[in-house]
C-alpha cells in the first residue's frame, strides 16, 4: 500500500484516490479497519466533529463543501495546502472547499473539523451529507457506527 511518507510533497487528488481505493479495496477484503471513534459537538451555529485516530493508522479523509478550520493535537503526517507537512502538538488547519487529506498517524492524533451550522442542523447524517462530498464513504457510515455520546470522553 502506497505510504503518505512516499506521496509527493503536494500529491494530486487523484493520487490521494488511488490510495484510498488501495485502503477500501483492503478493508473489502478483510483488512483490520482500525477503531477511530467519532463526537460531534453543537454551538449556535457551529458543529464540530472530532475524531480520535489510533498511532499507525493510515487514512483518507472526506472532500468537505465548503471552507472550515481543522484542529489537530497528536502527531500526524498529513497533506496540507501547502505540501505533506509532520504536525506535532497542537495545530490549527484552515481548509478549503474540496481538499481531500491523506494522513499517517505517528501517535495518537485528535482531529476535529469545525464548520459554520447556520440551521442548527442537529442530526448527523444530514449534517454529513450537507458538509462534505460522497458522504456515504464517510467509515462511520461504511461501518454502520452509531454517534460516540460526549460521555465516552470521561
Amino acid at each position: 500500500m502506497l505510504a503518505p511518507a512516499i506521496l509527493p510533497n503536494v500529491p494530486t487528488r487523484e493520487q490521494i484516490d488511488r490510495l484510498e481505493g488501495e485502503v477500501l479495496a483492503a478493508e473489502a477484503a478483510g483488512a483490520p479497519v482500525p477503531d477511530i471513534p467519532t463526537w460531534h459537538h453543537f454551538a449556535d451555529g457551529l458543529v464540530a466533529r472530532t475524531i480520535f485516530i489510533p498511532a499507525g493508522t493510515l487514512l483518507t479523509g472526506a472532500p468537505h463543501k465548503c471552507e472550515h478550520l481543522n484542529v489537530c493535537f497528536g502527531e500526524i503526517e498529513v497533506w496540507t495546502e501547502n505540501g505533506m507537512k509532520r504536525l506535532e502538538g497542537y495545530n490549527v488547519i484552515p481548509s478549503l472547499p474540496g481538499a481531500k487529506r491523506v494522513g499517517r498517524t505517528i501517535e495518537d492524533t485528535w482531529w476535529t473539523t469545525i464548520h459554520l451550522n447556520p440551521g442548527n442542523e442537529r442530526d448527523i447524517a444530514k449534517l454529513e451529507d450537507a458538509l462534505v462530498e460522497d458522504s456515504e464513504r464517510l467509515l462511520n457510515r461504511r461501518q454502520q457506527l452509531p454517534h460516540t455520546p460526549m460521555e465516552a470522553l470521561q
